[in-house]
């Protein structure tokens, strides 16, 4: 197992950029009551860089979530009637899949029969990177995680140890005493990123591991890891290597939710407040502004 200490910088833009320089996510999201998920997964897509950003969620809600924000697309789906997604939905699913660059999907979904079986023919269809957060990842551990090896495309799972225990089978008191190794196994058996989120969270691809240390106690409010996998998908979009995007994604989430607390103080944060920051983190990776940064990036402690 490689140890990872180190950070490389994000990459220059060109001068000729185009919004198609800088990839398209389509992030797929939200149920009945849960339209915050998809807008602040959305929100972390277009602070993360991404050229084009389209938030997919049940008909009910579009409205909702386009009026959110006027910088990313919208589309409405298919629902059942409690608000989730349909099976209905999976043939236009494909259509918008086959023009992203990267899929996030999860947030706020709820879970049903339905979104499982969208669930598995997404894992197995779509051959570009797929980000699995939240309900994405409740519905993987109803329908086995063998599914997850159904490709060879990427695949980066988001999730908090309540959520990993679940798709493990164990309690989460088990995850908390064993987060690398248990992370790192389960990477390497199923081909897989895990990104294990909490304090000092885990980046491993099974065979290198990094544990981050940006972030405060300010992020433990809803809809945080929302827009963590917006801006993961983002920088995927960018084409960046998947195991070096995760590691920036949650070294730049964290070092917004740092600046937050700075400006802010630390009760109170909510988790839009860390998207408004992530051009600053972002910059200040960029620049190595952070404290101790040379040649490589070297993290930051928090604050």
């Amino acid at each position: 197992m490689t140890i990872v200490d180190t950070l490389p910088l994000l990459p220059p833009r060109p001068p000729d950029s185009h919004k198609g320089t800088f990839g398209r996510v389509l992030v797929i999201a939200g149920s009945r009551g849960m339209s915050g998920a998809a807008v602040l997964c959305g929100l972390g897509a277009l602070r993360g860089g991404a050229g084009l950003v389209q938030v997919a969620t049940p008909q009910e809600l579009q409205p909702t979530v386009a009026q959110a924000n006027p910088c990313y697309l919208t589309a409405g789906l298919p629902q059942d009637d409690a608000g989730r997604l349909s099976v209905r939905a999976l043939d236009s699913i494909r259509e918008l899949a086959s023009l992203a660059t990267v899929v996030a999907i999860g947030p706020g979904l709820g879970q049903s029969a339905a979104l499982a079986f969208l669930l598995a023919r997404l894992l197995n269809e779509l051959a570009r990177p797929l980000v699995l957060d939240a309900d994405a990842l409740n519905n993987l551990a109803q329908l086995g995680t063998a599914a997850l090896r159904s490709t060879s495309a990427v695949r980066i799972l988001t999730p908090h140890p309540g959520e990993f225990a679940r798709l493990l089978g164990v309690s989460t008191a088990a995850v908390q005493t064993q987060r690398e190794e248990l992370a790192a196994r389960f990477a390497r058996e199923h081909g897989v990123i895990v990104v294990l989120k909490g304090h000092g969270t885990i980046v491993t691809d099974g065979e290198r591991i990094y544990r981050n240390s940006t972030g405060n106690p300010g992020m433990a409010t809803g809809g945080s890891g929302d827009v963590l996998t917006g801006l993961l998908a983002a920088l995927l979009a960018q084409r960046i290597e998947p195991f070096t995007a995760a590691q920036l994604a949650v070294f730049i989430h964290g070092r917004a939710g740092d600046l937050a607390r700075e400006a802010k103080g630390e009760i109170g944060l909510i988790a839009s407040d860390f998207a408004d920051y992530l051009p600053l983190a972002i910059r200040q990776c960029t620049a190595r502004l952070i404290p101790g940064s040379h040649g490589q990036m070297t993290p930051a402690a928090p604050g």
